[in-house]
């Protein structure tokens, strides 16, 4: 029993270390997610090690009803996977301002705030080795101070498109 234990902590061990390709020093781009999660963002990343960067977006929502501003900061973990294939988690949180104006009942309703949230991220990405792409596809769970929907929890999933350089 002790061996085995020994060899899953050697694996992963090993796991968390292995790296065959380094993370770009920088990307820019956009995030492109679900409404709940404001939509589009501006992204940008900063590589701070071969295996750990920061990640700051800027996201919008702009409809009939409600207009959003979001900023959001994550610290994130890199894992390389194979070749260009990378796997990634994080931790961060973020600001956020709404405002919320429809009618309901004839009645004008116009509702505002800002809230504040944590964030955690967890994902897959591919960079191109021959030209300086890269493509991820996330998940971000969030929970704050309350959203323009009166919950403290959104989810929102994002395909990212990058540039790196």
């Amino acid at each position: 029993m002790k061996k085995i234990i020994l060899s899953a902590l050697m694996l992963i061990g090993l796991a968390f270390t292995a790296q065959s390709q380094e993370i770009a020093k920088n990307a820019l781009g956009l995030r492109l997610g679900d409404n709940n999660g404001f939509g589009g963002e501006i992204s940008y990343q900063r590589g701070l090690s071969k295996n750990n960067r920061l990640e700051f977006d800027l996201g919008w929502r702009n409809s009939d009803d409600i207009d959003a501003i979001k900023g959001v900061a994550l610290y994130q973990w890199v894992w390389n996977i194979d070749g260009g294939f990378n796997w990634y988690a994080g931790v961060g949180g973020g600001l956020a301002a709404w405002d919320d104006n429809h009618y309901y009942n004839n009645n004008d309703y116009d509702h505002n705030g800002v809230y504040v949230f944590a964030a955690g991220d967890i994902g897959i990405e591919y960079g191109f080795d021959n030209v300086p792409i890269l493509l991820s596809l996330d998940a971000r769970p969030e929970i704050g101070s309350g959203y323009y929907n009166d919950d403290n929890f959104g989810f929102d999933v994002g395909l990212g498109v990058k540039f790196k350089f």
